[in-house]
C-alpha cells in the first residue's frame, strides 16, 4: 500500500544521489535515492531484501563535497523497488 500525497507531512523533491546504508540484516549497501523530504528519503534497494518495517537502520550520503553525518533512519514503507525512511536524528 502506498501513502497518499494527503497523508504526507512534508512535500517531496526529486533528488537522484548514493546513500550507503548499513543494518546487522544486510551489513552494509550503497543505493540511490529517489526524493527525500524534511521528514526522510526513498531508497532504491529493488530487489534486495529489506528488514520489516519499523527497523532502524543507519544511512550516510555519498557524494563529492565533505564526508557526511551518519544519520540514523526507520523504514517506514517498503515497495517493490525500495523502501521509504523515515528520519529519526
Amino acid at each position: 500500500m502506498t501513502e497518499s500525497r494527503e497523508n504526507r507531512q512534508h512535500e517531496r523533491t526529486p533528488l537522484r544521489t548514493s546513500i550507503r546504508i548499513t543494518h546487522e540484516s544486510f551489513g552494509e549497501l550503497l543505493v540511490d535515492t529517489r526524493d527525500i523530504s524534511y521528514g526522510g528519503v526513498f531508497l532504491l534497494t529493488a530487489e534486495r531484501q529489506m528488514p520489516p518495517i519499523g527497523t532502524i537502520i543507519e544511512g550516510q550520503v555519498q557524494d563529492d563535497y565533505a564526508e557526511r553525518p551518519i544519520v540514523r533512519m526507520q523504514i517506514v514503507r517498503i515497495e517493490s523497488n525500495g523502501v521509504g525512511v523515515m528520519f529519526i536524528d
